[in-house]
This record gives C-alpha cells, sequence and structure tokens, in this order.
C-alpha cells in the first residue's frame, strides 16, 4: 500500500527545473532543502494512498493551475532563502 504526499515529488521536480534555469543563487543541498521546505509550507498537502490515486494526482498535474502554484511557491521560497541562507 502506498502513502504519499504527491505534493513532495511535485515540488521537487519542479524545484530541479526553477534552478537549472537560475545561475545567481545557491544550488547546494541545504539550501535546495530550505526551499523545498518553505515551499511545501505553502501548498496544500496531496496525500495518496493507492496506486489509482496516485496516477489520478499525477494526471492532474499537467493542470496548468497545479504547475504554476507550485512555481510560485518554489520562486518566493527561493527569494527567501536567497536572502538568507543557512549554509
Amino acid at each position: 500500500m502506498l502513502f504519499k504526499n504527491y505534493m513532495e515529488e511535485a515540488v521537487e521536480t519542479t524545484l530541479e527545473e526553477v534552478l537549472a534555469r537560475k545561475d545567481d543563487v545557491c544550488k547546494c543541498d541545504r539550501c535546495k532543502m530550505d526551499i523545498k521546505a518553505l515551499a511545501l509550507n505553502n501548498l496544500p498537502p496531496k496525500y495518496v494512498v493507492t496506486d489509482i490515486g496516485y496516477v489520478y494526482t499525477k494526471a492532474n498535474e499537467l493542470a496548468a493551475q497545479f504547475k504554476t502554484d507550485i512555481t510560485v511557491a518554489i520562486t518566493n521560497a527561493l527569494k527567501t532563502v536567497s536572502k538568507n541562507p543557512r549554509h
């Protein structure tokens, strides 16, 4: 049985995409974890407990608003962490 916050996977994937386009930010593991945690704290969780729920949620990721919300949360978190890095 599966029990997972799908939003973690979506944020991880989107974070890598955002960081690939940014040359002026720290990409150390600590900063990436801080960005991810801050972004996840500002997004609703998407828990799934079955493979069907996982597939449904993954398909929902294709919705433009879902991706936009994640990108905005990551961008805001990136700004905050860049101003106050803890590495």
